[in-house]
């Protein structure tokens, strides 16, 4: 039976989506109640995949090894308050490539699908771009929309598209709380 994931974007889900981008690890900060979040998604059956759009890289604002440190720093920091990640995706192209891993291409969805045997189907992505909800729709998972971030932007565009039914929270830790009474886990 293939196996179940949450999706997670980085900027302004689990830390603080700066105007100027993350460009080093001095520069990231966890949003209020992500840790806790991700530790209680810790304690589940699902997989915690990160996919992020790091065009910063193909701008020349940081490079690929500044935000791998970033990751990896960010792992042992949830590792060290009792959470995981399973895997981190990020896309490091200009908007302008039109390559295939930029959300909300699916491209890097599929590649953690291929390699874990995800459901994408049976799968949850939680975002606060409207990128992150097209992503979700593109490879046929629920979209969860948190108001961190970009999330009001957000939430404004999909008005405009007609992207009504989409469940929409304050941040994370909800999010997460909104996906257990879907799935029937205790709180």
């Amino acid at each position: 039976m293939k196996r179940r994931a949450i999706f997670l974007d980085r900027d302004g889900v689990i830390n603080v989506n700066r105007p100027d981008h993350v460009k080093t690890w001095h520069e990231f900060e966890f949003l209020p109640h992500a840790l806790a979040a991700i530790r209680k998604l810790a304690a589940s059956d699902f997989l915690i995949i990160v996919t992020t759009n790091q065009a910063a890289i193909a701008r020349g604002l940081t490079t690929e090894a500044a935000v791998r440190d970033i990751h990896a720093q960010m792992i042992a920091e949830i590792e060290r308050t009792g959470g995981r990640i399973d895997a981190v995706y990020f896309c490091p192209h200009h908007p302008d490539d039109k390559c295939a891993c930029r959300k909300p291409q699916p491209g890097l969805y599929r590649q953690a699908a291929e390699r874990f045997g995800i459901d994408l189907a049976r799968s949850f992505v939680v975002g606060d771009a409207f990128a992150d909800i097209a992503a979700a729709l593109a490879i046929g998972a629920r979209p969860v929309l948190v108001l961190t971030g970009r999330g009001h932007e957000a939430r404004a565009q999909l008005a405009a598209h007609n992207h009504n039914g989409h469940e929409i929270v304050n941040d994370l830790w909800h999010a997460v709380a909104w996906i257990w009474r879907e799935e029937g886990i205790a709180a």
